[in-house]
C-alpha cells in the first residue's frame, strides 16, 4: 500500500467526512470519537447520564470507542470507571448501546485491564494488583500505587478468559464489537514491553513471548465473537506508566504482521508524538507508516489530530479513519463543524475526571 500525497481543490470532498466501509459498517465519515475514561460510572455501573453523553455523538454512520471498561474484579485502578464483568453492568450498557443505535451510530466497547496501574483500594478485598511483573510504578501526588505481583504462569489463562467473558458480555449489551486495549501501559502493554517485563517463562525475553498474552487475547476474543467485531488499540512507542519499549517500531511490526491472520475490524494505534498523558514530542523520528503498510485491515490513528492533520493524513492514505478524544468531547457534533469547518468549543482539561453527571460530560454545546 503506497502512501500518497494528493493536491486537492476547494471543490474536493473533505477527505475526513467522506464514507469508508469497515468490515460490515458503513461508515458515513471518519472521525471517531477516541476512548476517553470520564470517572462517572459510580461503582463501576454505567449510570443513565451516559445515555445522553454517547447519543449527543452518536451520528448517522458515524463510530464511537467507549471509554475504558474493565473486565473484571481486579481490571480496575481509578475511580469510577465502568465494567462489563456482571449482568447488573451489562443492563446498564444496554440503553446506551441503544440511544446510539437509534441515531445511526455505530459503537465498540474498549475492554481493558489496568493490570498495575492500580492501587489496593480499588482490588477485591484490598488485594494486590496483577501484572507481568513485580516492578513497582513510581507513585504521583495525583496516585498512589501499590507495588504488583508478578502473575504465575498457569494463572494467565484465566485473565485471557476474563478477556473472553468481557467480548461476549459486550455483544450481550448489544455493542457492534470491542476493543482490546493493549496500550498505554495497561496491563496487556506490562507483557508486551521490556522496560517492565523482566519474566522468563514463554511469556517474557522474545518479542514473540512478550507478544504472547496479547494475541491469546485476541484469539479468544476472535473466537468468541468473530474477527469482524474485534479491533485492538496498540501504542508502541508510548511511555505511558513507565512501560516503554528499547525497539518499539519493531514491536510495532511485529504485533500488525502478527494479527494479520486474524482479519480483525480494525487496528488502532497511537501516534508516536505522545510519548505520554503529559508528554507530546513535536518532531519525533518515528511514523506510523510501515505498519499501515503491514496491516492489511481498516487502520486508525489517535494522538493529537486537529481537522487539517486529519484531512491530511486520510488524504496521504495514512490511515482510514482518525480518532479524536479533547475535540470531540467538547464538541458532540465535531463531524458536522469538520465538514463545514465550523468554529470549536474549547475544552476545560479541569472537569475531564470529574464524577459529576453533567458538568463538563453532557453541557457542551451544539453548532444550531
Amino acid at each position: 500500500m503506497g502512501i500518497k500525497k494528493v493536491e486537492m481543490s476547494a471543490a474536493d470532498p473533505i477527505p475526513l467526512v467522506t464514507p469508508y466501509k469497515m468490515g460490515n459498517f458503513n461508515l458515513s465519515h471518519r472521525v471517531v470519537l477516541a476512548p476517553l475514561t470520564r470517572t462517572r460510572s459510580y461503582n463501576n455501573v454505567p449510570q443513565p447520564h451516559a445515555i445522553l453523553y454517547y447519543s449527543q455523538r452518536a451520528s448517522q454512520g458515524g463510530l464511537l470507542i467507549t471509554e475504558a471498561t474493565g473486565v473484571s474484579d481486579t481490571a480496575q485502578g481509578y475511580p469510577n470507571t465502568p465494567g462489563i464483568w456482571t449482568k447488573e453492568q451489562v443492563e446498564a450498557w444496554k440503553p446506551i448501546v441503544d440511544a446510539v443505535h437509534a441515531k445511526g451510530g455505530v459503537i465498540i466497547c474498549q475492554i481493558w485491564h489496568v493490570g498495575r496501574v492500580s492501587n489496593s483500594c480499588y482490588q477485591p478485598n484490598g488485594q494486590t494488583p496483577i501484572s507481568s511483573s513485580d516492578k513497582s510504578l513510581t507513585s504521583s501526588h495525583a496516585q498512589q500505587f501499590t507495588p504488583p505481583r508478578r502473575l504465575s504462569t498457569d494463572e494467565i489463562p484465566d485473565i485471557v478468559n476474563d478477556f473472553r467473558l468481557a467480548a461476549r458480555n459486550a455483544i450481550e449489551a448489544g455493542f457492534d464489537g470491542i476493543e482490546i486495549h493493549g496500550a498505554h501501559g495497561y496491563l496487556i502493554e506490562q507483557f508486551m514491553k521490556d522496560e517492565v517485563n523482566d519474566r522468563t517463562d514463554e511469556y517474557g525475553g522474545s518479542i514473540e513471548n512478550r507478544c504472547r498474552f496479547a494475541l491469546e487475547v485476541v484469539e479468544a476474543a476472535v473466537n468468541e465473537i468473530g474477527a469482524d467485531k474485534v479491533g485492538i488499540r496498540l501504542s508502541p512507542f508510548a511511555e505511558h506508566s513507565e512501560c516503554g519499549d528499547s525497539s518499539p517500531k519493531e514491536l510495532g511490526l511485529y504485533m500488525v504482521n502478527a494479527l494479520n491472520k486474524y482479519n480483525l475490524l480494525y487496528c488502532h494505534m497511537v501516534e508516536p508524538r505522545i510519548k505520554s498523558a503529559f508528554e507530546v514530542v513535536d518532531n519525533s523520528p518515528h511514523s506510523l507508516v510501515p505498519m499501515r503498510k503491514a496491516f492489511n485491515g481498516t487502520f486508525i490513528v489517535a494522538g493529537g489530530y486537529d481537522r487539517q492533520d486529519g484531512i491530511n493524513a486520510v488524504a496521504e492514505n495514512k490511515t482510514d479513519l482518525v480518532v479524536y478524544g479533547r475535540l470531540f468531547l467538547a464538541n458532540p457534533d465535531l463531524p458536522k463543524r469538520f465538514a463545514l469547518d465550523a468554529p470549536l468549543n474549547k475544552y476545560n482539561r479541569e472537569t475531564f475526571y470529574t464524577s459529576d453527571p453533567v458538568l463538563g460530560y453532557t453541557d457542551y454545546p451544539f453548532l444550531d
